[in-house]
């Protein structure tokens, strides 16, 4: 279907609308930001533009008053530069523009326009947008700062106009559409929301509201900030193109099905993820999409079976107050169906999740899935529910790329895959649902999952002796394809020096191949293979510099820190018998969440280290991992929180001291306000993002061009590593 032929003029039925539907009684807030005040990282090119365009068909095609739009706008450049148009009414709107603050769209929205007497309210906004702690949709403006992101509570504007705060005769129509991301908010404390509630009064019947969103939750909406445009709005105004008001609004689900439906086709080319949501599934006669002509498709989907009508799985969060399941999914045209679940595929996997955990391998499963069936992942990190029928639910309501395959099923194959060492049983099960499934369904073949990564790392054990003494008791282990036991100290106590020049010995070994021979250990790993050197360590060496000792590199006796050329980190599992069961929740957590999520980081500081930090630290499954900001010693009550609370990963700086500039600073991506965001660091890729701040700081003391700042305390770094699946040589070494 052609945009020109989206909107036909049989389609427009004026009995639905008021007779006294027409320009002169349409009024709109239309706004565009470009600019904002917390930080240059948040500008974006197009959002003015796409709001000067939406205006030009308003007040052209559509011969809308010029004095009937508010018009709101903070470009990056001189609105001088914006393309106004040659008409009277846009030479009006360049005359009466105002910026894009909080002040002025709650004025426009809450205070002018509901003291006009219309029928049809329009609101378009384009720019950035948040999902707030109750999903409400939070549209930044352009005076936000990082103390107080001001902002429009869109959901609550709209309950606000459905209420009797507006008069009962005006403005029974109202349609928002708005150009922006949808993702979750963060939950820094840095990061000021607020709560914005506008009120209201009493519901008034008959008062409808068409929305339409430019991106699902939790997913990015697409701008090309080379032409200045929003796709979105690009394929808004293909649709609108010369329509009248009356014609526009007849037409908004028809518009909005075809605009669904090119972007369904974009993604399955892999040219884009996005896709615009109606949050509804009612059009203006209140009756549902999905029983609209030419939809009817939608209802003989296959799907979980339920009584709610939308393709939700029993106990689906969702399930009662969602309803827009089915308005992902493109009309089901003659010989296209898009395939999911059957009854039979769920009523195997309840039987095979019923009572399993999140695996470890969740959160990989998850991604691969959509990378196996040729679409890309969402913008969002970690996986969409607490339970494995939640992540597969959806999987299963999203479409897959251009092969056709349920996203569920790369999702189960992945899981099968990597349980099958540890539960062999349970992944033949997962293997036969597969593939029965696959016949079933007549889907296409599904390449293998990729094997784990191959790492090789040494573990270097110590222990105090029975008898207390100097030195410690050593071992060493050489985890590869398979553990090898490489060095013991046979039983009597070695002091550390003794220890680090064992180590060198073996990293040598092993770096030099079979060939090198010793102990088998050049045989368990390919040349140059480890990358991480882990130190099981009693309470008191948590703070030892490890990653300092000096190792043999190149000619001329060179040396370099060990930290520096690997991986270092300390554990210290022998500690953690009386909170095993918070250790083991909190790292499936982690790894459930693909080690990102805004919960997964606690930053600590002096103030907070109390007799009760540890208890606090361990009462949920987040936090995961703690960044020490303190000035005091971290044995002064700072390691033995973590240990007490089963958290599994810190960072600290050794021997206490401040680092300016903070840890997080170091450890963290930026955030678009130009500060580190914790939910953006990845907690399980920071064991190598350590070595790269050792490896800076090294760089800071040889006057490299790319070192940190001095005294940054790169060097000093320590990493508290606990990985409960992975613990060679449980037995004591005594």
């Amino acid at each position: 279907m052609s945009r020109s032929e989206s909107v036909r003029p049989e389609s427009v039925r004026p009995d639905r609308f008021p007779p006294s539907l027409g320009p002169h009684r349409t009024f709109a807030l239309v706004a565009g930001v470009e600019r904002y005040e917390i930080s240059h990282r948040w500008n974006l090119r197009g959002p003015a533009r796409d709001a000067l365009r939406f205006a030009r068909w308003l007040t052209g095609p559509a011969q809308v008053p010029a004095g009937n739009v508010r018009l709101l706008l903070s470009p990056l450049d001189d609105p001088d530069t914006l393309d106004w148009s040659d008409s009277p009414a846009m030479a009006s709107l360049r005359a009466a523009h105002r910026p894009a603050t909080e002040d002025n769209a709650k004025s426009a929205l809450l205070d002018e326009l509901p003291a006009c007497d219309g029928d049809l309210l329009w609101i378009f906004w384009a720019g950035h947008g948040y999902l707030g702690p109750r999903h409400e949709l939070i549209l930044p403006c352009s005076d936000a700062r990082p103390g107080q992101i001001r902002h429009l509570n869109l959901d609550s504007a709209l309950r606000w106009w459905h209420t009797d705060m507006v008069k009962h005769r005006r403005f029974p129509l109202q349609a928002a559409i708005v150009d922006s991301c949808r993702v979750d908010a963060p939950r820094d404390t840095r990061w000021n929301f607020g709560t914005t509630d506008y009120g209201g009064g009493n519901s008034v019947p008959g008062r409808r509201q068409f929305r339409l969103y430019a991106s699902r939750e939790g997913e990015a909406a697409q701008n090309d900030a080379e032409r200045g445009a929003g796709r979105f709005t690009d394929a808004l105004l293909g649709e609108l193109g010369q329509r009248s008001v009356q014609e526009g609004v007849a037409g908004l689900a028809t518009a909005a099905r075809s605009i669904h439906r090119s972007f369904q086709e974009l993604r399955e080319r892999g040219e884009g993820w996005q896709l615009p949501q109606f949050v509804v599934d009612r059009d203006w006669d209140a009756c549902s999409f999905l029983d609209f002509p030419g939809l009817s498709g939608f209802a003989g989907l296959p799907g979980p079976a339920v009584g709610n009508g939308h393709g939700h799985a029993p106990g689906h969060p969702d399930a009662d107050t969602r309803a827009d399941a089915r308005a992902d999914a493109p009309p089901v045209s003659a010989g296209l169906r898009t395939p999911r679940l059957d009854q039979q595929a769920w009523d195997g996997l309840g039987d095979l999740f019923e009572g399993r955990d999140l695996p470890r391998s969740a959160y990989d499963a998850y991604a691969w899935a959509f990378r196996a069936a040729g679409c890309a992942p969402p913008v969002h990190a970690g996986l969409p529910g607490e339970s494995l029928l939640e992540v597969v639910q959806d999987l299963d309501e999203r479409q897959g790329g251009r092969t056709g395959m349920p996203l569920a099923v790369p999702f189960v194959r992945f899981l099968a895959d990597r349980a099958g060492a540890g539960d062999p049983a349970w992944a033949a099960r997962l293997r036969e649902w597969v593939r029965s499934t696959r016949e079933r369904l007549g889907l296409p073949a599904l390449a293998p999952p990729p094997p784990p990564p191959r790492r090789s790392a040494v573990h270097v054990r110590l222990e105090v002796p029975p008898g207390g003494g100097d030195g410690y008791l050593a071992r060493m282990w050489l985890r590869g394809e398979r553990m090898a036991h490489v060095w013991e100290s046979d039983g009597a106590p070695v002091r550390l020096d003794a220890v680090r020049q064992e180590l060198v010995r073996q990293l040598a070994l092993i770096g030099g191949g079979p060939e090198g021979g010793g102990d088998g250990a050049g045989a368990a790993a390919p040349p140059g293979a480890v990358d991480r050197i882990e130190f099981h360590v009693p309470y008191e060496l948590l703070d030892a510099d490890f990653d300092q000792w000096p190792v043999p590199r190149g000619p001329a006796g060179r040396r370099r820190a060990l930290g520096v050329l690997y991986q270092v980190v300390v554990r210290c599992p022998q500690e953690r018998a009386d909170t095993r069961a918070e250790w083991h929740a909190k790292w499936r957590w982690l790894c459930a969440r693909g080690g990102r999520h805004p919960d997964a980081v606690r930053v600590v500081r002096d103030a907070e280290v109390t007799d009760v930090l540890g208890m606090d630290l361990g009462a949920a499954a987040a936090p995961a991992c703690v960044v020490g900001h303190t000035a005091a010693a971290p044995d002064a009550g700072l390691l033995e929180a973590v240990i007490e609370g089963g958290v599994p990963v810190a960072v600290w700086r050794r021997g206490g001291g401040l680092p300016a500039p903070p840890l997080l600073d170091l450890l963290a991506p930026a955030g678009p306000d130009g500060r580190p965001d914790p939910g953006a660091l990845d907690v399980l890729a920071l064991p190598a993002r350590v070595r790269e701040v050792r490896r800076a700081a090294a760089g800071a003391a040889a006057g490299s061009p790319r070192a940190l700042q001095p005294g940054s305390g790169g060097d000093r770094l320590v990493l508290l590593w606990d990985d409960p699946d992975d613990m060679p040589g449980l037995r004591s070494l005594a």
